[in-house]
């Protein structure tokens, strides 16, 4: 089992402004994982306040002397490198991945075609823009059942399943009202896993993969935001080299989009045993049905000290290099997780 480890006073005195809401669809998500980690930090003697994030973002932060971000943001203008751009452009800190690792993680396509070109596993598929959308044709090569979602979504807002001929104009009506692209990709029967990576001063280390029973077989908003809808099997219960395997992916996928602090990998597995991911998230849920947390509880880090190991990558932002602070991570006291240098 891995043990807790958190430091006895706080890591730093600065106000910490935590980030949540927004503007995207995304907005009530983000107010959960924001309330529920501003919480935490209060939990752990931190100067914490909740900011609803609006368009006069610099002078809240000023006004209420915010001295580092942690960021709860979900979706386009949050996780898409646009704050994160922002904060930098003012000098300041801010938790998870930077500008470039959060843009491309966002964006699917931009994220498939890295990750293919690394040699990771990634479902077949194309994309359709919006001016191609009313004569679009069902993609060559291609075969029912296909998956239709917007290239820079989450939470699986504007996602379709087409198994029919007719579903397929209304799919792609559906994803282009989130974004101009929509990504189409072969449907993969099989299990939903993720994995979540925590990675600081250059070590990364897999947390237990969870596997997602979701009601009908499709992990929907209200799949993921429903307690007691679907079912989580945490660990999930793999064959040990397919674990092995699913922790290499994420850690490789976490690596090559460039990710920092917090992330989670999302795979469809055959029954075969072959897995695809699907995609990452550079800014993880952590709602009371959040994956992140419940992987990190079951690996031994309870929710205030998986908070306090996010806040390291602003802290590490502020000292301005990667494993500049002095104080042991926690990811070096994860025994037992499989870790990578």
């Amino acid at each position: 089992m891995i043990q807790s480890k958190m430091t006895k006073k706080p890591l730093t005195k600065a106000r910490i402004g935590v980030l949540m809401g927004g503007q995207s669809s995304e907005r009530e998500v983000s107010l959960r994982t924001g309330q529920a980690a501003h919480r935490a930090l209060l939990r752990l003697g931190y100067d914490a306040v909740a900011i609803d994030v609006t368009g006069s973002l610099v002078q809240q932060l000023r006004a209420k002397r915010v001295g580092l971000v942690f960021l709860a943001l979900h979706g386009p203008g949050g996780e898409d490198g646009t704050i994160q751009g922002l904060l930098e452009s003012i000098g300041m800190p801010y938790t998870g991945s930077g500008v470039r690792a959060s843009a491309i993680g966002m964006h699917k396509v931009a994220t498939k075609a890295l990750l293919a070109y690394a040699g990771i596993p990634v479902a077949e598929g194309t994309v359709i823009r919006s001016d191609q959308g009313r004569s679009a044709g069902l993609p060559a090569g291609l075969h029912l059942p296909l998956v239709v979602k917007p290239a820079s979504e989450g939470s699986t807002i504007g996602v379709s399943i087409v198994r029919r001929r007719s579903d397929w104009r209304p799919a792609l009506r559906r994803a282009h009202a989130y974004d101009d692209e929509a990504l189409v990709e072969a449907y993969i029967p099989g299990r939903e896993i993720g994995v979540s990576v925590l990675g600081h001063a250059g070590k990364t280390v897999a947390l237990p993969a969870v596997e997602i029973v979701a009601p009908g077989g499709f992990y929907d908003y209200a799949a993921k935001y429903t307690k007691g809808r679907t079912q989580y099997l945490c660990p999930a219960p793999l064959e040990p080299d397919l674990a092995r395997l699913l922790k290499d992916l994420a850690v490789r996928t976490y690596r090559t989009i460039g990710c920092d602090g917090a992330a989670r990998v999302d795979f469809r597995v055959t029954q075969r045993g072959k897995p695809y991911v699907l995609e990452i998230n550079t800014i993880p849920g952590m709602t009371e049905t959040s994956l992140l947390p419940m992987a990190a509880a079951r690996a031994g880090l309870n929710y205030d000290a998986l908070t306090e190991f996010i806040l390291r990558s602003a802290l590490d932002r502020a000292a301005g290099r990667i494993g500049a602070r002095q104080a042991q991570p926690p990811v070096r006291a994860l025994a037992g997780g499989r870790r990578t240098s």
